[in-house]
């Protein structure tokens, strides 16, 4: 077994993957080893060569008496890297590994290409830790299993994967107390939180929708508020990404780590100038309405037409929103995308973009154009609109 040795400890590691592929380094949560990762593996060797690293008293590494710190716990991470051959890599840590790997950051830059935070936090309740460490050294691992577990998982997975529950419940339960404890005197005197704004290599912020323990709202907000250009996406996991949702966690990784971060930035860029487009000729209401709606699935697709449509398009020079909003309103009745035509009816009239006797010639010239049933069912969702916005300009108050 490969180990290698910092301080007082050997630490185990594990390497696997083309050797010509991205070094990238997975660092594990309080309470697991490194096969928390197994089931991301299939999606990650592909593109990336992997190595594992069981976190000091976890796994095989050893488990010294007395208390850690998130130092020493980065350079078992740095002597394990110097042991497997990698200079630099991009590292990706759960909960302590996520600590981990900021502590890394600020510690070794120069050994951090890039950075993903996984169901993480900067702080957490040092009481509540202490306490918690206090039950291992005097009870053992049976005092904080159920809390742990409780936390680890979302009780849906759990009902419907028994069998992983119980490897990783076996997992904690056979634990060195030790092991544990000192990793948790690591959490509970951890000091990143003052010095998030140093971190300097391109970092993703992964937060779990059912993550109890480091929810987005606050850990993962303060994560990107305080780390520069970092950026987010959530799972619908909780707190064990690795475990619950492997493909797409394993996805989130590929598109960030073997992305071109100007591309990104670039990417950025045109998105907003894109939305200003939009909110100029949609409203701001429906704009916010759109984006509050956002989910992991649709995220990138809204994304897309906002860099396309409203900035590659609507920002184009050529012609005016008049225009614009006119040509929109005669394709989309002559293909029959009523839900599309319907909302720029509705927002041109209340933008002041067309006025309804321009609306009505759109409509008389695509009967001619496009046929009288596009025109004629154009008609009528028009009218619906104009009832709606007459019916409430009535009822406003003078």
């Amino acid at each position: 077994m490969p180990f290698a040795r910092n301080d007082d400890a050997r630490i185990y590691w594990k390497i696997e993957g083309a050797a010509d592929r991205a070094p990238l380094v997975l660092l594990n949560s309080i309470g697991t080893d490194m096969g928390l990762w197994e089931a991301c593996l299939p999606h990650l060797l592909p593109d990336f060569r992997v190595l594992r690293i069981d976190t000091r008293g976890h796994g095989a590494s050893d488990a010294p008496d007395g208390d850690y710190t998130l130092s020493t716990l980065a350079r078992d991470v740095v002597a394990a890297m110097d042991a497997a051959g990698i200079a630099q890599a991009r590292i990706a840590g759960v909960s302590l590994g996520g600590m981990i790997g900021m502590q890394l950051a600020l510690d070794h830059p120069d050994r951090v290409a890039g950075l993903s935070l996984i169901c993480t936090s900067a702080t957490m309740d040092r009481d509540a830790w202490q306490t918690r460490v206090d039950m291992v050294r005097s009870e053992g691992m049976d005092a904080i299993a159920d809390l742990a577990m409780g936390r680890f998982l979302d009780p849906a997975f759990v009902a419907s994967h028994p069998e992983i529950a119980e490897s990783i419940r076996g997992g904690l339960l056979t634990m060195d107390p030790a092991g544990y404890a000192g990793a948790g005197c690591a959490i509970r005197d951890m000091e990143l939180a003052g010095r998030l704004n140093e971190i300097a290599a391109p970092t993703l912020v992964v937060t779990g929708m059912q993550d109890l323990s480091t929810p987005r709202d606050p850990h993962g907000e303060r994560l990107l508020a305080d780390i520069p250009d970092a950026t987010g996406t959530e799972l619908k996991c909780a707190h064990l990404a690795p475990v619950e949702a492997p493909r797409a966690l394993a996805g989130a990784l590929r598109r960030f780590f073997l992305t071109d971060h100007q591309v990104d930035a670039a990417g950025e860029t045109l998105f907003e100038a894109g939305l200003r487009n939009r909110r100029r000729v949609l409203g701001d209401a429906w704009v916010d309405r759109s984006l509050a709606g956002r989910t992991p699935f649709t995220a990138d697709f809204q994304a897309m037409i906002t860099r396309i449509a409203w900035q590659e398009i609507w920002g184009r020079p050529g012609l005016d929103d008049r225009t614009r909003r006119l040509l929109v309103l005669a394709i989309t009745a002559s293909l029959s995308r009523w839900e599309e035509f319907a909302l720029h009816v509705r927002s041109g009239l209340e933008q002041g973009g067309f006025t309804r006797d321009e609306l009505k010639e759109v409509l008389m010239q695509t009967a001619i154009y496009a046929g009288v049933p596009a025109a004629n069912t154009g008609f009528s969702e028009a009218v619906k609109i104009i009832d709606a916005l007459d019916a409430r300009d009535a009822a406003a108050p003078e």
